[in-house]
């Protein structure tokens, strides 16, 4: 997988609607499957990603908050702490945004890359963006925090990106 572009799956393709599978072990594949995440994470201008937006429902995701990448594998929120209402972005909903309310802070348990158990907090963005990709392993969608009225302003938008997303198939 090294060296290949994934391509970002849009809203609309079953895969983004799937409950992701854990990881046993991480094993040259899966390290293979980071790495071209991380790569095309960074192509696309996203914060992070996770391995449903590449058509792979695995519990697998990367982050890049410009502190350095990170890997989450079967992650748990085991804490949360505080709350804040933020508008978020989505690779998969390209031009749509929704304001999403989240915990401020969160300790999280996962495996790394290296198959190393890893309890962390984290807050602010990456707290944010942890949360997002956790949300795309348990098939969870931005628009899904949407109300009604702005799932109704955003249905044309969201045909839109599921018509391009027909297309690619």
């Amino acid at each position: 997988m090294t060296g290949t572009t994934l391509a970002i799956r849009l809203y609309g393709d079953p895969c983004l609607r799937k409950r992701s599978v854990p990881v046993a072990r991480v094993g040259d594949g899966e390290l293979a499957l980071i790495q071209s995440m991380l790569a095309a994470m960074r192509e696309n201008k996203g914060v992070g990603l996770a391995a449903p937006q590449v058509g792979i429902n695995r519990q697998i995701f990367v982050a890049d908050v410009g502190t350095g990448p990170l890997t989450f594998i079967n992650p748990r929120i085991i804490r949360r702490l505080g709350g804040a209402a933020l508008e978020e972005g989505c690779l998969s909903i390209p031009g749509v945004t929704v304001m999403v309310r989240r915990p401020e802070k969160i300790v999280v348990r996962y495996m790394d890359e290296h198959n190393r158990p890893q309890e962390k907090i984290y807050d602010d963005l990456l707290a944010r963006v942890v949360q997002h990709e956790m949300d795309h392993l348990d098939g969870r969608l931005i628009v899904d925090y949407a109300g009604l009225k702005e799932k109704i302003k955003l249905r044309k938008q969201l045909k839109e990106i599921e018509r391009k997303q027909r297309k690619r198939e």
